[in-house]
């Protein structure tokens, strides 16, 4: 059991950032996407001694994706905020999309699993298969996802910006 835990901790020590910065390109919220990190951790440690280590980075997208997912298909609702949380100063990488404010806006505007196609693809530089993987879906899909999810991030990043673009 110590094992386990001490490599699921390895695991996660080294991951956890990586993942809160993909689940907040996703959301666009910092909160939440500290959340959607903490659930998928905390389903993969219930699976963590079927999990093949080589294979742990796919399946932490995967789960990571789905958890993002399913807040979007059940809503916000379960949850009833009681007290305003403290501020935290996160600091930022200044070379990554969470520093771009008017694509991430426009990010937000493309719907959830367009946008985890678009978030899988070219934040996480997934081929078209191991995006099909995680989605479990087909690569037929992954493509017809992206070129819908491109167009409207298009159009939502020219209504943003100020700046009309044609969709391609």
């Amino acid at each position: 059991m110590a094992l386990r835990d001490d490599g699921f901790a390895d695991f996660f020590t080294s991951r956890f950032d990586g993942a809160r910065r993909m689940a907040h390109a996703l959301c666009g919220n910092w909160l939440e996407a500290e959340e959607i990190a903490q659930t998928a951790f905390v389903s993969m440690y219930g699976r963590w001694n079927k999990v093949r280590i080589e294979s742990a980075d796919a399946y932490l997208h995967t789960v990571l994706t789905r958890a993002f997912l399913d807040t979007k298909r059940r809503g916000r609702k379960r949850e009833q905020v009681m007290a305003d949380p403290p501020e935290v100063v996160v600091e930022q990488n200044t070379s990554s999309v969470e520093d771009r404010p008017s694509l991430l806006k426009a990010l937000q505007e493309v719907p959830a699993r367009q946008r985890a196609v678009l978030v899988l693809r070219f934040v996480e530089d997934l081929s078209v298969e191991e995006v099909a993987d995680a989605l479990g879906c087909t690569t037929g899909t992954v493509k017809s996802q992206t070129s819908r999810g491109l167009t409207t991030l298009r159009k939502a990043y020219g209504a943003v910006t100020g700046l009309l673009q044609a969709a391609r």
